[in-house]
């Protein structure tokens, strides 16, 4: 992860100047979107609406449709956009291989057996490497990999494979995310079993801040230092120091810039 960390945003804009121009316009899209095709979608509720009233059942809704999709429409977009201003390559929604060593499978599951158990602590690294030493060995199975939502690579070559999550996953979520990330480094490897390959999950914000991000379960499944980035430490990676915070004043300009379309909508649905 050490990868042009020292960058400050400053830095990047200075070589990107149309960078925030983008992810205004990007947002801007993004919300004009939803709105029009929110007008259109169904979603009676009688019971809540008698409850609540007809504003805040509008307000729900859309808060509620906005957030299915957050990270697709939004965040991931947002993402690999600023990737590119910082690493050689940045891309969405790519698939990470289709074959994996029938003897990397056997060190997987080995892995996932004794994490599980509590037997070993997660270790991206010694992990890579045991996977590293098979990727080749043994019949070449056909897999079928979920497409990772952010693929970087670094001016050094090193490759990340990042898969933005909601800020809470479900508990039992992170067993499946550590064998995909494991898998998804197989597949890696099988192509380029000298590839530097980072694989991770981030988190777009903490909903615990100011207290850092904590849930019991993932200090088991994931290396933490390695494998998870949140907040400040996923977006100041993607896009150098201070990036997290330049781009949250750029989600409030969106917001200003945006709310008399907002006002409207609601109006028009709360039948004032």
């Amino acid at each position: 992860m050490e990868a042009t960390d020292y960058l400050t945003i400053k830095d990047v804009i200075k070589k990107d100047k149309q960078l925030f121009v983008d992810i205004k316009q990007l947002l801007i899209d993004s919300i004009r979107t939803k709105i029009a095709n929110k007008q259109r979608e169904s979603a009676y509720m009688p019971f809540h609406t008698r409850l609540l009233g007809k504003d805040r059942m509008a307000l729900y809704s859309f808060i509620h449709s906005l957030n299915i999709d957050f990270n697709n429409s939004i965040f991931v977009p947002v993402a690999a956009r600023i990737g590119k201003s910082k690493f050689i390559t940045s891309e969405k929604q790519q698939i990470a291989g289709t074959k994996i060593s029938s003897e990397a499978q056997i060190v997987i599951q080995n892995i996932m057996d004794d994490i599980c158990a509590a037997d070993i602590c997660p270790n991206r690294i010694s992990e890579v490497e045991r996977i590293r030493k098979v990727c080749q060995k043994g019949q070449m199975n056909t897999v079928k990999l979920t497409k990772v939502d952010l693929k970087l690579q670094s001016a050094s070559g090193d490759i990340y494979l990042i898969d933005i999550k909601s800020a809470i996953p479900k508990i039992g979520s992170y067993e499946l995310y550590k064998r995909t990330m494991l898998e998804r480094t197989a597949a890696i490897l099988a192509d380029d079993p000298t590839c530097k390959i980072h694989t991770m999950i981030a988190l777009p914000y903490n909903p615990y801040h100011p207290e850092p991000y904590e849930l019991w379960i993932i200090k088991g499944m994931l290396d933490l230092d390695e494998e998870l980035l949140v907040a400040e430490g996923f977006w100041d990676f993607l896009g150098g120091k201070g990036c997290y915070e330049q781009l949250l004043d750029v989600f409030e300009e969106v917001g200003v810039e945006l709310r008399d379309e907002i006002d409207a909508y609601f109006a028009k649905h709360v039948g004032r």
